[in-house]
């Protein structure tokens, strides 16, 4: 009987024979199972059972945990998109530990955490339910900041809560710009009735870019907010250095298991983020994504865009310090469109249509001579003379070749980042770069001079095209390579619909080819569990170094995490199946969830023409197991 730690030795060392150094499994804080004396309706990291889904992830073989952005969110709004650049989300600190855990001296009332546990939604089955959490977290920690207070007050700290409290003045000196900036965000909000700034008076609105003649009073208001909201100011350091407790104690817990972990920087600004920073944003514009192959209508995402006059400057600052922070709460950072960094699609930010906008956008810094938006030739990098008009104003070869001036300035942002990486001793490639379907040639400069990949994921392939950037074979050893991600269907429930449109003979038979297998495309047809995994092996098989699997594709999920530009309180709320324990074993069993030996046994095989015999003796043994 093979044990779970010789199982998990087989499939590292597989994935060594196939030259994949990293091997990810990426999922949301929301995701995250829970035990049914903590469930609050939403996942969390820092929560028991996630610390038994750490060691699961790592007797599968994985090497690294992927999560989402974790800033600061609203309770009207669960993508985690739109979080804070630097307050952590208090929605994901786990409640449990404040009640049980010796060093938070039971802050949190065991009868509070039962009351919040069962007045959680009860329905639909696996879903999260963000706006119920969020404000049972906001209870939880209300009361839990009123007994710290008290006990320090008192004098009645135990030692480990003593040592907390020494650490919190300092670290709210240290970090009290936005510390203060975002509590009294918070408290405009309530005073307005608005989550949005642009809804408020003008004073309070510009409170940090006041117009000129409003100075003196924007400085008088601003220290009348400062002295009112002192509590409140107090109160949010709080809530956000036990959020980085409890994330620096999960990361003690991951480096025991042998696991990394990899953060995700967000191109977006929440609401706060750009009230506290409209000094170093660009007026009259917004971003959204260009059309493309998958996504022919293009996003309207409403983003605000860096200035570019501040590139060298203020924004460059900023986005330093953003990095800083993210490489002192993980190993490595998924940088979300950096299109958005180098070169954003822009669009008309008054336009009464956002679609039809973003239809009509433009690079930010491509477009030196378009009649319809002359603004934007001041910030061009390339002459006209650079311009393809033969192509489309989005297309990835509208910039002719660049000089090497011209690549150093489109840099200006994204090198921040990776000099950030480098000041915590990080290579360039622990930064890893969400490019899809789109590469435009200052994009892709940039990423080149620091020898970094791109996303393929496979899923998109189009089997009609050997050049498509999607197909495996195409995959370079610096890319990052996946079957699908938070923003796409499952591969199980692409696999169902392939059956419904009659389209699997065609992607088993591409797969059967692609593995050196021929006589498998009758078994792909017919196997759902096989062709999910034919589907990995395939992507493993690949020039690829880095691998990524989405949670929902594991655990054979057919529900979709998010739907890209929809707003339902369904988006962003999928969660690990509960019985997850033991269920995956069962469904993988069954056939019904991914069976990482098996993809690796087809892996191997397909690279074993030619090679050694190490490859086909490893794909035996992953095919023996039981």
């Amino acid at each position: 009987m093979t044990t779970r730690a010789e199982e998990r030795e087989l499939i590292r060392e597989a994935l060594r024979l196939l030259d994949v150094d990293r091997f990810a499994l990426a999922l949301h804080d929301p995701s995250f199972p829970a035990d049914p004396d903590e469930d609050i309706g939403r996942g969390s990291p820092y929560g028991y059972a996630a610390a038994r889904f750490f060691r699961f992830a790592r007797d599968l073989g994985f090497s690294a945990i992927l999560l989402g952005p974790q800033g600061d969110l609203s309770e009207g709004n669960a993508s985690p998109y739109d979080g804070a650049c630097f307050s952590r989300a208090t929605v994901s600190i786990a409640l449990a530990p404040l009640v049980r855990d010796s060093a938070w001296e039971g802050l949190l009332r065991p009868e509070t955490l039962a009351s919040l546990v069962a007045d959680r939604p009860l329905g639909p089955a696996g879903r999260a339910h963000h706006r119920y959490a969020s404000a049972a977290v906001r209870c939880a920690l209300d009361e839990a900041f009123a007994s710290f207070r008290e006990k320090r007050r008192r004098g009645t700290l135990a030692p480990a809560l003593a040592s907390f409290a020494e650490r919190l003045e300092p670290w709210r000196a240290r970090n009290i710009d936005w510390i203060e900036r975002d509590a009294l965000y918070e408290r405009l909000a309530r005073e307005h009735g608005s989550g949005h700034f642009k809804d408020w008076p003008a004073l309070d609105a510009r409170l940090f870019a006041p117009l000129p003649g409003d100075e003196a009073a924007a400085a008088a208001r601003l220290a009348a907010l400062r002295s009112r909201d002192a509590q409140a100011i107090e109160a949010h350091a709080f809530r956000q250095l036990l959020a980085r407790e409890q994330h620096a104690a999960l990361r003690v817990v991951l480096h025991s298991l042998d696991l990394v972990l990899y953060g995700d920087l967000a191109i977006g600004f929440a609401p706060q983020d750009e009230w506290s920073n409209l000094s170093i944003l660009l007026s009259g514009y917004r971003m959204g994504a260009p059309p493309s192959r998958t996504n022919p209508e293009g996003q309207p995402w409403g983003y605000p865009v860096l200035d570019p006059a501040c590139a060298r400057g203020a924004a460059r600052t900023f986005l330093r310090a953003r990095m800083t922070a993210m490489f002192e709460a993980y190993d490595g950072v998924r940088i979300d469109h950096p299109h958005g960094l180098v070169d954003p699609w822009v669009y008309d930010a008054t336009a009464a249509d956002p679609l039809a906008a973003v239809q009509r956008g433009a690079r930010l810094r491509s477009s030196p001579d378009l009649p319809d938006h002359p603004r934007l030739a001041a910030f061009a990098i390339p002459r006209p003379s650079q311009i393809d008009r033969d192509l489309p104003r989005y297309a990835d070869g509208w910039v002719r070749a660049l000089d090497a001036a011209q690549g150093d300035a489109y840099g200006t942002l994204f090198d921040a980042l990776v000099e950030a990486a480098q000041a915590r001793g990080r290579a360039a490639d622990t930064l890893f770069c969400e490019v899809l379907s789109t590469l435009p040639a200052p994009v892709a400069a940039v990423l080149a001079r620091h020898g970094l990949g791109r996303f393929r994921v496979t899923q998109k392939a189009n089997l009609d095209d050997p050049r498509d950037v999607y197909r495996s074979e195409n995959a370079e050893p610096a890319d990052w390579i996946m079957m699908g991600t938070h923003d796409t269907p499952s591969m199980w429930e692409l696999a169902a619909s392939w059956r419904a449109e009659d389209t699997r003979a065609a992607q088993a038979a591409y797969l059967a080819r692609r593995l050196g297998a021929p006589g498998l495309a009758a078994d792909l047809v017919r196997d759902a569990g096989l062709l999910v995994a034919a589907k990995l092996a395939d992507a493993l098989a690949s020039n690829a170094r880095s691998a990524m699997i989405f949670f929902a594709d594991l655990f054979g999920l057919r529900e979709r995490y998010n739907v890209p530009g929809t707003i339902s309180d369904d988006n962003w709320s999928l969660r690990v199946p509960a019985g997850w324990e033991t269920g995956y074993f069962e469904a993988r069993r069954r056939g019904e969830a991914l069976d990482l030996r098996r993809a690796l046994a087809l892996a191997l095989r397909a690279r074993a023409a030619g090679a050694t015999g190490d490859l086909e003796t490893l794909a035996a043994r992953l095919s023996a197991l039981p």
